[in-house]
């Protein structure tokens, strides 16, 4: 299971020019359809936002509560940024350093939150860090008063917990980009853990730091759900919150497309700030030796490091173990809603799934053919995309003509398909375009092209990460808690909306053990499409 992909980006533009092809080169596949795939996210994204704008009268404008949303917004991303890159330095170090059984485990289940729902995760987090949670019991023991989640601190301990993942699979594939041979020439020159700080580590760090900070911030700046369930009140409002507040209970366009277009702004600014911050220099090749660190053999050091890999793994397990273990006893007695609701989830995430392959395939074999610029493009949208802005874009569209609760489904799969294309980008370019490299010359030799190449050439060499995409979007759909909050009547619910229902009917109970049956069904998913595609996958 792996850690938050980075969408695709600006990284290595210079390599992927020499290694394109030239415009009037003849081509394996068409490139048409990648270009119409990437032109429909943008007119979605865009449309959306124009058909709110249009429609809008009148409105309360940008007012005191906008901008305290505004305000809100950017502070909890940036503690959260920050707090997730800060933390995760010490324990990607600690995994770099150090070589123990059950390693490569635990860095794969360190990436669990990522496809983790989150709801899920949010009743994980009030078990443990709740008023009536696991450590406010054990506070009480000692006659302490307990923790409080809500507000602007457990929006971001929520943030963090998402993101210490991503940020630490960041910085330690940094580390393990450093050769061994710089490490094993700094400790015959007698360089001590000081030394070797300030001359390997450090400025790996300035060169992969900015990027990673900008990536989690432009990830936290549409949060919805976490700060519809923790927000505690008006004060813990974001953007994507005051959307919703203003379609669903005032029905005001003109606040709602004011509020859409400053989302959209602020996203766009900050994915491309993701998509391009300068990485700097690499560190140089090396032999591909196994990293001996010398500095890292005293005791302290050592201890140093089992206490920052042990803080992790507690911080990101114990939440789950707590789901596993509040929904276990009610897993079997669930009322029916819950299984109709989780039905109706299986059917969105299918859809989804599709949808996103259906239109991922096609572009990213169009970005490795040397249309690079669609990549940019649906990289940048499909980041800076906010679902609450597409929901309420095409709940005005549709409104007119049909009632939008019947097309909620569909919708929701739509969105989501857009909310997860940078990320399936990233995971099918790369492989794309190393497959056109290997054989697009030879397949054209042989006069093969359009439907034969992509059965007998793209399928059989991208069955595996065409299944861990496929997978991805199938978990995070199945997890996401947005645009069917608008759409949603009260007889129709995904299972996400539903655990939420049921929480704020303090049916807690029941939440719990539907939380539990959405991240078997989240995790399930994901297992069943990634080990498919893996299952007999050619190399």
């Amino acid at each position: 299971m792996a850690a938050r992909a980075q969408p695709v980006g600006g990284t290595g533009r210079a390599a992927h020019r020499a290694a394109a092809p030239r415009p009037d080169a003849p081509r394996p596949v068409a490139i048409w359809p990648g270009t119409c795939a990437a032109l429909g996210v943008a007119l979605l994204v865009l449309g959306t936002l124009a058909a709110v704008a249009m429609r809008a009268e009148g409105g309360s404008g940008f007012g005191p509560s906008e901008a305290s949303a505004l305000r809100f917004t950017l502070i909890q991303a940036s503690l959260s940024a920050v707090f997730s890159v800060g933390l995760a330095i010490p324990v990607a170090r600690a995994l770099a350093r150090r070589r123990f059984a059950g390693r490569r485990v635990l860095i794969t289940l360190l990436g669990a939150p990522f496809i983790l729902p989150v709801i899920v995760a949010i009743l994980g987090l009030l078990a443990v860090f709740g008023r009536s949670g696991w450590i406010s019991g054990a506070l009480g023991a000692f006659g302490l008063d307990p923790l409080r989640i809500y507000g602007l601190h457990g929006v971001v301990i929520a943030h963090v917990f998402f993101n210490l993942p991503l940020a630490t699979r960041l910085i330690l594939q940094g580390w393990q980009e450093i050769p061994a041979e710089r490490f094993r020439l700094a400790a015959q020159l007698n360089a001590g853990p000081g030394a070797m700080w300030h001359l390997l580590e450090a400025p790996m760090l300035r060169r992969i730091l900015p990027g990673a900070m900008a990536v989690i911030f432009a990830i936290c700046l549409s949060s919805f759900a976490v700060a519809l369930t923790l927000g505690g009140g008006p004060k813990a409002t974001t953007l994507e919150l005051a959307i919703y507040q203003a379609f669903h209970f005032d029905f005001d366009l003109g606040r709602a497309a004011v509020l859409s277009t400053v989302q959209l702004g602020l996203t766009v600014v900050a994915a491309v700030l993701a998509l391009r911050v300068p990485v700097g220099e690499g560190v140089g090749a090396g032999l591909d030796r196994a990293v001996v660190r010398w500095d890292a053999t005293g005791r302290s050091a050592t201890l140093l490091d089992v206490v920052w890999i042990g803080f992790a793994t507690l911080f990101l397990m114990l939440p789950l173990l707590a789901v596993l273990v509040a929904g276990a006893p009610g897993l079997l007695s669930l009322p029916a809603p819950v299984w109709s609701a989780a039905w109706v989830s299986v059917q969105v995430a299918a859809l989804s799934t599709g949808l996103l392959l259906l239109v991922a395939l096609p572009l990213s074999a169009s970005i490795a053919l040397g249309r690079r610029q669609l990549g940019e493009i649906a990289g940048i949208l499909g980041l800076a995309a906010s679902p609450l802005v597409i929901g309420t874009g095409l709940f005005v569209l549709i409104y007119p003509v049909a009632s939008p609760a019947h097309v909620a489904l569909p919708v929701t799969a739509l969105v989501n398909m857009v909310m997860a294309l940078p990320f399936a980008l990233r995971i099918l370019v790369p492989r794309m375009q190393q497959v056109m490299q290997q054989n697009a010359r030879l397949a054209l030799a042989l006069n093969m092209r359009g439907p034969a190449f992509w059965r007998r050439v793209i399928w059989p060499r991208c069955r595996a990460q065409i299944g861990f995409a496929a997978g991805l979007t199938a978990a995070l759909s199945l997890g996401d808690l947005g645009v069917v909050a608008l759409f949603a009547d009260p007889e129709t619910a995904t299972l996400p909306l539903q655990v939420y229902r049921l929480m704020g009917a303090y049916r807690m109970e029941a939440a719990q053990a539907a939380a539990l049956l959405l991240f078997i069904l989240s995790m399930g998913a994901f297992w069943l499409l990634d080990r498919g595609g893996k299952f007999h996958a050619e190399a």
